[in-house]
C-alpha cells in the first residue's frame, strides 16, 4: 500500500505526460505482477465496487472523533473531498507511524483480502475493521483507502500513458498493449504476465483456461477516433482522396462474431450485447471471424430516429418486449476490422470498405451499410453538411481513403465535421461548489430562461469559462447569494451567458419540459441585461424546427402518462 500511495502522489503532482510515463515505467519494472495488475486496473478507470456508502464513512468518523455535524460540514466544505476530509480528521487517532510500526501489506492483499471482503460484511463488522485499519495507516494511505472503499478512486492519468509505460517495460509496441487491455479482464498475476509478454505466441501459451479463452475471443480492437476539423478544406487537397460519410448520432460500437458467440462493445469498453438482443441475434448470421466498427442507432422504416429514442434503451439491463417495440434499433456499419479471422486494420480504408460492402451485400436484419456521399467539390459537401439535422445526423465524417485503422485519436487522416451547436442566452440562477481542485470555487451553474415573468431553470453547465472568469464569478456569487440550500446557492439574477448544446427534446422529467444534450458555456454575455435573455418558448421552437415534432410529442405524452 505504501508503494501504491507513493505512486499515486507522484503521478498527481506532475502535469508532464513524459514524467508520468517514466514514473509508471519505473513502478512496473520493480513491482510484483499481482500489484501491477491492480494498478493497471485502477489507473485505466476501472473501479472497485463500493464497499461502504460515503454516509457510513462520514458517520463513523464523526462518532469516533465526537465531531458535531456543523463542524464536519465546515471541514468538508473547506476540503471539498469527503475521503480526504475523513482522512485528515482520522489521522489524529494515532501518532505518526515509523517505518517498522506501520503495516505495509502489498496492494493486492489490501484489495483482495480486505477491501473485497469488506463488501460482504454487515455494518457492525465493517465498522470494527475500518477503525482497526484506520489506526494502522498513514495520512496519505488513509486518503487512498477511503477512496478505494467508497468507489471514488481516480487519478489524472490517460490510458495512453499507462499503455506507453507498459510498452516501454515490455519492449513491445504500444498498439499491442492497447489491444491486450481491451475488453473484460481480471486484475490477476496471469493477466499482467500476458499483458507484457514479448510476443503474441507467449501471450497465447499462458491463456489456456476457459475464462482466458473467452476473454481473448471477445476482446475488441482499440477504437480509432476522429479529430474535430480545424483547417480549411484547401489544406485537405482533392476531395476524391477522401471518403465522406454522415456522422451518425448514436452509440459507437464494435461488433465481434466468434465461434464462441457474438460480442457487442461500446467505445467505453462496456459489453452491451444483452442490451441490444435484436442486433446480437442477427449478427449470428455473419461469418465467424468478423469484426465490424459502427454505430447503434434508434432506427425504424429504413431511417434513423432522434437520439432521444435511443436513450430509452441506454442503461436498461433488462429489455422488455414493449421496449423492443417502442425503441427499435439498428447497427450502422462503416468499417471492417477483421474478416474470416484476418486483421484488416493495416489495409487502406478503401480496401476495407470494398470488403465491408461485399460482406453486407445481403445484410442480416437490423444491419445497415453507411452510405458514402458524393460530390465534385468541397462546396458540394458543405451543402450536404448543412442538411445534417434534417437527416438526424451530427455532421460529416471525412476519412482519408488510404488511411489504416489506428488506435486512439491520431490527427490527420480522420476528421469529424460537425454542425454548429444550438445556442441560447440564459440567466445564471444557482451555483454549487465544484470538486477536487475546484472544491473551494463555485463552478457548477444552473441556468434559466424566461417564461412569462418568471425565470425557469432548464440546464446545468460547468465548462467553458476561463480560470480568470471563474474566479471573478466566484467572488460575485459569494456577495450575491440570496439563499443557501445545502451546497447550492440561490443567486440574484444578474448575469447572462450564451450556452451551446448538441440536441434538444421534450422531457416531462424536467421542470422546464425540455432537456438539452451536452450543455456548456460559450461566453459570458456582459453586453446583455437579464431582461434580454431568451424565453423558454424560443428553446421549444428549436424542437419544432429541427427534430421530428410528432415523435417528441409522443415521447412527452407517454412520459406524462407514466
Amino acid at each position: 500500500m505504501r508503494e501504491f500511495t507513493a505512486l499515486y502522489f507522484a503521478l498527481d503532482q506532475t502535469t508532464s505526460t513524459l514524467e508520468k510515463r517514466e514514473i509508471l515505467a519505473e513502478y512496473f519494472a520493480r513491482a510484483t505482477p499481482e500489484d501491477s495488475a491492480w494498478v493497471v486496473y485502477l489507473l485505466t478507470g476501472r473501479k472497485l465496487k463500493r464497499a461502504v456508502p460515503t454516509k457510513f464513512l462520514r458517520e463513523l468518523a464523526q462518532k469516533l472523533l465526537n465531531i458535531p455535524d456543523w463542524l464536519f460540514e465546515e471541514s468538508y466544505t473547506a476540503v471539498g473531498d469527503l475521503a480526504e476530509t475523513v482522512a485528515l480528521l482520522v489521522k489524529q487517532l494515532a501518532p505518526a507511524h515509523s517505518e517498522t510500526e506501520a503495516e505495509n501489506l502489498p496492494l493486492h492483499e489490501w484489495i483482495e483480502k480486505r477491501i473485497l471482503v469488506l463488501q460482504t460484511l454487515d455494518p457492525y463488522a465493517q465498522k470494527e475493521l475500518i477503525e482497526t485499519w484506520w489506526a494502522k495507516l498513514s495520512g496519505d494511505e488513509l486518503f487512498l483507502f477511503n477512496k478505494l472503499i467508497t468507489g471514488g478512486f481516480r487519478v489524472g492519468v490517460a490510458q495512453g500513458i499507462v499503455e506507453k509505460a507498459l510498452a516501454q517495460v515490455a519492449q513491445v509496441p504500444a498498439s499491442i498493449i492497447s489491444h491486450r487491455m481491451m475488453g473484460n479482464w481480471s486484475p490477476e498475476k496471469r493477466f499482467f504476465t500476458n499483458l507484457i509478454a514479448k510476443s503474441s505466441d507467449t501471450f497465447s501459451e499462458h491463456a489456456d483456461s476457459e475464462r482466458a479463452t473467452e476473454e481473448r475471443e471477445s476482446r475488441p480492437y482499440p477504437f480509432f477516433l476522429a479529430s474535430a476539423l480545424d483547417r480549411e478544406f484547401s489544406e485537405l487537397g482533392d476531395p476524391s482522396d477522401w471518403q465522406i460519410e454522415w456522422k451518425w448520432d448514436g452509440i459507437r460500437a464494435q461488433l465481434i462474431r466468434r465461434a464462441t458467440g457474438v460480442y457487442l462493445w461500446s467505445r467505453g469498453e462496456e459489453l452491451i450485447t444483452e442490451r441490444f438482443p435484436e442486433i446480437s441475434e442477427s449478427a449470428k448470421k455473419l461469418p465467424v471471424g468478423t469484426v465490424i466498427d459502427g454505430e447503434i442507432l434508434a432506427y425504424r422504416n429504413e431511417a434513423p430516429l432522434p437520439f432521444a429514442m435511443l436513450q430509452k434503451r441506454i442503461g436498461k439491463l433488462k429489455v422488455t418486449a414493449s421496449l423492443l417495440r417502442d425503441a427499435p434499433v439498428g447497427f450502422m456499419a462503416y468499417d471492417l476490422l477483421e474478416a474470416e479471422g484476418e486483421d484488416l486494420r493495416e489495409q487502406p480504408l478503401a480496401e476495407r470498405r470494398k470488403k465491408l460492402e461485399a460482406l453486407l451485400m445481403l445484410p442480416p436484419r437490423h444491419f445497415h451499410l453507411s452510405s458514402i456521399l458524393t460530390g465534385n467539390s468541397w462546396e458540394d459537401f458543405k451543402k450536404q453538411q448543412a442538411q445534417s439535422r434534417a437527416m438526424k445526423v451530427e455532421g460529416l465524417m471525412v476519412k482519408k481513403r488510404d488511411s489504416t485503422y489506428q488506435s486512439g485519436r491520431k490527427r490527420g487522416t480522420w476528421w469529424k465535421w460537425k454542425v454548429d451547436p444550438f445556442t441560447i442566452d440564459a440567466v445564471l440562477l444557482y451555483a454549487q461548489a465544484g470538486h477536487g481542485r475546484r472544491a473551494n470555487l463555485f463552478t457548477d451553474y444552473t441556468f434559466a430562461l424566461w417564461e412569462g415573468e418568471k425565470l425557469v431553470p432548464f440546464a446545468k453547465a460547468y465548462s467553458g469559462l476561463t480560470d480568470i472568469e471563474i474566479s471573478e464569478l466566484d467572488a460575485w456569487i459569494r456577495k450575491n447569494t440570496k439563499e443557501s440550500f445545502g451546497p447550492v446557492r440561490s443567486l440574484t439574477p444578474s448575469h447572462v451567458f450564451e450556452l451551446a448544446f448538441e440536441g434538444i427534446s421534450y422531457s416531462p422529467r424536467h421542470r422546464s419540459g425540455v432537456a438539452v444534450r451536452f450543455p456548456r458555456i460559450l461566453r459570458w454575455r456582459r453586453d446583455k441585461l437579464v431582461k434580454d435573455a431568451d424565453r423558454l418558448e424560443t428553446l421549444k421552437s428549436m424542437i419544432e424546427t429541427n427534430p421530428e415534432p410528432d415523435l417528441f410529442s409522443a415521447l412527452s405524452s407517454k412520459g406524462a402518462q407514466a
